[in-house]
């Protein structure tokens, strides 16, 4: 659905993106273990291949030394790209950003698709390939984590000399071939074993596209900075690759079942799109039971095809981030007329306490979006209107009915607090923020009122679950939430051992596996009990009684 345009970015653009980064060099490694210095000579070149699924190219590349100097170019329509890097020293960072794209770092504002890729050594007064793709990106993104940065882009930005570790270079290739070596076979590599994101010819290009195209990729949120952070991966039905931690092991990707997923999306005669925050997402097997509601929620449609569940929700976003950040663009390509979007945010909109130590400032500036007012009308800082809850709502309606879609927006799943605001039931409704004793609330108001106000503002159909959840909680008097929210036994899923979620550390905010099954089936109640969703609750499954 992106659209491809020439635009070149300016220098003053880049020096500003690149501000802010965090470099510990208490992390980095010794100089013994670094990857060496190398000055290269005359007529030595870079050439290579941007691929990404949903970049706009052309694209920009800017090679950095470890000297500081930099190199700029832009690569055709294609992605590929030549430069000179005579007398850089080498080891170089790459960083590529999309046409039109001028913002790498921060979060409240529309942010680029931006690659990063780092060539440890080149051949001085020759031609050296350095492709750069989603795999490169990760691949920096474990170096830059060793060497004590945010993520890539702070990385690739430095105009320092990092310590970058030779010893965290061959363990970073080492995790992505573990991660993706059944994948490269599948998509037609002969040798995987030998196949180097960085490096590979262009005979592999078909096959690295292939792959690519079953590939979401994007940067994390950093929570105390607000800055893009490390690279996060995910297959065509976004379940997590890489990305739980800024370096270490990968979730293989199974590309022939991303790849039948993807085919079946296309297919499918409706497809149900997710915008929505950890309540809804899907979690690593690492985190079983661990389960977001719309994780399961295609569960819930006939087995026949004719309806996929799209859940691109994303941990920790709120209604602004999500579409700032670009987890709601990842989704766009797929979509088509008649599909629906549903609308679930709230908890991390009610991230506006400016007080609160480390992550305040970054909170208020990134997540938080203000409920309206008790006379249900929208509040937000003056001249930021983005920061309305009402208004971060509507931009999802406002593209739904643009591209002919339905939009439905829900209410958020409660959390397991009672009337004090302790873990534990009997569960109350509390989706709303007070004034606390340090006025760290610029506003205040109740953000399940205002996904109604919406709503009927804009006669939207509405899916009211958070009634029914909190009746889930009270359930038997209350004896049975554990069952449903993250209670988990570390005895029998070693992960939770001193994890939140655990028996000794109750998450009221998050689902087991059962919680997750019960919710989706509170979801396909509210769809059938809504007369204005009748096209989608005809193809549900026959509810048991």
């Amino acid at each position: 659905m992106s659209t491809r345009f020439s635009h070149r970015i300016t220098l003053a653009l880049l020096i500003s993106a690149s501000v802010g980064y965090a470099h510990a060099q208490k992390n980095a490694a010794p100089a013994s273990e670094t990857l060496p210095a190398t000055v290269l000579g005359e007529h030595t070149t870079l050439e290579g291949i941007v691929a990404h699924r949903d970049a706009r190219l052309p694209a920009t590349i800017i090679v950095r030394d470890q000297q500081g100097h930099r190199r700029q170019t832009q690569t055709d329509e294609q992605g590929h790209y030549q430069l000179d890097v005579s007398e850089l020293t080498a080891p170089l960072r790459l960083s590529a950003v999309e046409s039109g794209g001028n913002n790498c770092l921060l979060n409240n504002q529309a942010r680029a698709i931006c690659l990063s890729a780092l060539l440890p050594t080149a051949q001085s007064g020759k031609g050296n390939t350095a492709n750069i793709n989603p795999f490169t990106d990760r691949i920096a993104s474990d170096m830059a984590a060793a060497a004590g940065y945010i993520g890539p882009q702070q990385l690739s930005d430095d105009a320092g000399t990092p310590a970058l570790s030779a010893a965290t270079w061959k363990q970073a290739n080492a995790v992505f071939h573990a991660g993706f070596g059944a994948a490269l076979k599948q998509a037609g590599i002969t040798n995987p074993a030998q196949f180097d994101p960085l490096h590979y010819p262009a005979t592999q290009q078909k096959a690295v596209r292939q792959l690519v195209e079953v590939v979401n990729h994007n940067r994390n949120y950093h929570n105390d900075s607000g800055q893009a952070g490390h690279t996060v991966l995910t297959d065509s039905v976004f379940r997590p690759i890489v990305g739980l931690s800024a370096d270490g092991s990968y979730e293989g990707l199974d590309y022939g079942y991303a790849r039948r997923q993807l085919d079946e999306i296309k297919k499918a005669k409706t497809r149900i799109f997710i915008v929505g925050d950890s309540t809804a997402a899907n979690y690593e097997k690492l985190r079983f039971p661990r389960m977001g509601w719309a994780q399961v929620f295609e569960q819930q449609f006939r087995h026949d095809g004719s309806v996929k569940v799209i859940n691109g929700a994303r941990a920790g976003r709120s209604s602004r981030d999500f579409f700032y950040e670009g987890w709601f663009r990842q989704m766009q390509p797929l979509m088509q007329p008649g599909d629906y979007i549903f609308i679930q945010m709230g908890h991390n909109d009610q991230n506006c306490n400016g007080a609160r130590a480390v992550r305040g400032a970054a909170d208020v500036g990134n997540l938080c979006t203000y409920p309206n007012d008790a006379a249900g009308k929208r509040q937000f800082p003056q001249g930021k209107p983005d920061m309305s809850f009402q208004n971060a709502l509507e931009r999802y309606i406002t593209y739904a009915r643009q591209h002919q879609m339905i939009p439905v927006l829900l209410t958020p799943t409660t959390r397991v607090k009672d009337a004090q605001g302790k873990d534990g039931t009997p569960a109350v409704h509390s989706h709303f923020t007070r004034q606390n004793a340090e006025n760290g609330f610029a506003f205040i108001g109740d953000y399940s009122q205002t996904i109604k106000d919406t709503a009927k503002a804009n006669n939207v159909p509405l899916l009211d679950v958070e009634p029914d959840t909190i009746a889930l909680a009270n359930r038997d008097n209350g004896h049975h939430w554990k069952q449903y929210w993250l209670v988990i036994d570390p005895k029998r899923y070693p992960y939770y051992k001193d994890q939140a979620g655990s028996t000794s550390k109750p998450d009221t905010t998050h689902f087991q596996q059962k919680g997750a099954i019960a919710v989706a089936e509170i979801v396909a109640d509210s769809i059938r009990a809504d007369d204005t969703l009748r096209p989608l609750a005809d193809d549900l499954l026959k509810k048991k009684h």
